[in-house]
């Protein structure tokens, strides 16, 4: 795992999101023999054209953060994760699987306040290394009510407006973090892409904590992915399997569409872990940003790419770019090496 390992300062990590979203700046690897460009994402309509599709991850990050407290006054942060029915939408339930900050110092059992009155019951603790608790809420609608968008841990900064954690296309609730290469795009972009010749179309993965959380096992085959939940439509698959090139803004829509081809499946849950040799059905072209070390995320940009994304995270670095959920994105290339089905992309079924 020292391969996927480099060098990250503090100095390099974006606290705040650039004004305009599209001013954030892009580097350009579509080929691996060539020397990267330095665009913006304002110049993506310039880079695509006639027969190609960008697939874009429409979830909406949900305000999954809880500040609340006990009767005792001793305060507590409960993030939701997921329903504990997978089913549920998550509008509609009151069973949550989270996680309980400080968590030994609350029991099961452990009622909740917010302002005086009982929002919460934590439960059990679940099987795993992470420590996910149960929790009850008092109705549906306490997210909504009292929750805080989940900024991740290296974001110090307040952010003015919370629409800028959420991609302008966002649409259903359930995501604990954002689909952060999306957060680049507006409106206009798309449009211009579109009068290009290219198609916009939509997938929905839930983004989970799992999708962030560092690769601690030796061997990155040792390594489990948390589930999260994705649709792919009908529509998408379809002129995805007609595409001349499929472009997919981000990590989690390369899940998406990876996984329906894998499993034949355009909904359910998946544990897709992309490294090594991954044999790539669908995507050829990746808009994303930069990633942690050691990150599930920075391995599946090395199966895409190759190990040539290090010598391309040196440049970023050297030319000043921003790194991380807030920070620049880099626009890449199937490495001609990279493993991947010949033809045109399969469809899936169901």
């Amino acid at each position: 795992m020292d391969r996927f390992d480099y060098p990250l300062p503090e100095t390099a990590i974006a606290q705040q999101p650039v004004e305009p979203r599209s001013s954030a700046r892009l580097l350009v690897a579509l080929q691996p023999d060539e020397e990267p460009a330095d665009r913006t994402v304002a110049d993506l309509p310039d880079l695509v054209g006639p027969g190609d599709v960008i697939v874009v991850n429409e979830t909406r990050v949900l305000p999954a953060r809880l500040l609340l407290h006990k009767h005792t006054g001793g305060q507590v942060e409960v993030l939701l994760l997921h329903p504990a029915d997978p089913a549920m939408p998550v509008d509609a339930t009151t069973r949550w699987v989270a996680l309980v900050r400080p968590g030994r110092r609350v029991p099961p059992g452990t009622e909740l306040l917010h302002e005086g009155r009982r929002v919460a019951v934590v439960g059990d603790a679940l099987p795993g290394p992470d420590g996910e608790r149960q929790v009850e809420l008092a109705d549906p609608g306490v997210p909504a009510r009292l929750g805080h968008l989940p900024l991740p841990p290296y974001i110090r900064r307040r952010l003015e407006d919370p629409e800028r954690y959420q991609t302008v296309y966002a649409r259903r609730p359930g995501s604990v973090a954002a689909p952060t290469a999306g957060l680049h795009l507006t409106e206009e972009v798309l449009r211009r892409c579109r009068r290009r010749g290219a198609t916009v179309a939509t997938v929905d993965l839930s983004v989970g904590l799992g999708t962030f959380r560092p690769v601690t096992a030796a061997r990155p085959e040792d390594h489990v992915m948390h589930e999260e939940r994705y649709h792919v439509p009908k529509a998408t698959l379809a002129v995805c399997a007609q595409a001349r090139r499929v472009v997919a803004v981000g990590t989690t829509t390369v899940r998406a569409l990876e996984s329906a081809a894998a499993t034949g499946l355009r909904s359910g849950s998946t544990g897709l872990f992309i490294h090594g040799d991954f044999p790539w059905q669908v995507v050829d072209v990746l808009l994303t940003n930069f990633h942690l070390p050691r990150s599930s995320l920075l391995l599946l940009v090395d199966a895409f790419y190759g190990p040539g994304w290090r010598s391309l995270y040196d440049t970023a670095l050297r030319r000043g770019y921003r790194f991380l959920s807030f920070g620049d994105a880099m626009l890449l290339g199937r490495h001609a090496g990279r493993p991947g089905t010949d033809g045109r992309h399969r469809g899936a079924g169901g």
